[in-house]
């Protein structure tokens, strides 16, 4: 089963703190929705990952486009992140937030468009969202996870559908972080789920890691 930490929720305070000041110095230095601003400050541009800028896979999780994207994502990250550092704990927290950031960057990357450049911590919010989910999936028994794990599966699935629709959003990177949200939940699941299960998190473990080796060879037009 799950447990539960009384500490504060430092990790997602810190995560915090980072993008709100990335977002004051993109404001500062040519303002936040300035293109060769997002890309000074490390948005994901396709062009410049294949010429070896391999980090911008990681720092989109913390350039933002405008007021509304850093409100909206940030106000997410406290409500989401808080209570989900609370369950797993700073460390198993702090996976699953980058994992999930990174492999929808890495998704973004390989079926994305080459034309546009991404930001934003939405590719680890929807990890996050899907780590409730695989909560609830690994405590079936646990009415309150299972209401939890409903909840946030709707949420995944009205906003993948307005993704359709939104052709400024970038769909792959929510799918991607999703995935990336569900394979870390799953791979540290021991403690957090009612029946162990080692060759789950083995098979979890391994499908994660050739989702990292065909993304990149995928975006690398390897």
């Amino acid at each position: 089963m799950y447990s539960k930490y009384k500490s504060a929720p430092i990790v997602t305070y810190v995560l915090l703190a980072i993008q709100i000041i990335v977002f004051l110095l993109e404001t500062i230095n040519g303002g936040s929705t300035n293109f060769n601003t997002l890309i000074y400050y490390g948005a994901k541009a396709n062009a410049l990952v294949i010429n070896g800028d391999w980090w911008r896979l990681i720092t989109p999780m913390f350039v933002h486009i405008g007021f509304t994207h850093i409100l909206l994502n940030s106000l997410t990250l406290y409500y989401a992140g808080s209570q989900l550092e609370g369950i797993f704990g700073h460390f198993k927290y702090f996976i699953i937030y980058f994992v999930s950031g990174i492999l929808g960057n890495l998704f973004s990357f390989s079926f994305g468009s080459d034309l546009s450049i991404s930001a934003g911590a939405s590719t680890a919010l929807f990890g996050l969202f899907a780590s409730y989910i695989a909560l609830a999936y690994l405590n079936k028994s646990n009415q309150y996870m299972r209401a939890i794990g409903n909840q946030f599966m709707m949420l995944i699935v009205l906003n993948i559908v307005m993704d359709l629709f939104m052709t400024q959003i970038d769909i792959w990177g929510h799918l991607g972080g999703a995935i990336g949200g569900l394979l870390a939940t799953f791979i540290i699941s021991k403690k957090f789920s009612e029946n162990e299960n080692i060759l789950f998190r083995i098979g979890s473990s391994l499908l994660l890691l050739i989702l990292v080796v065909f993304l990149y060879s995928q975006g690398m037009g390897a």
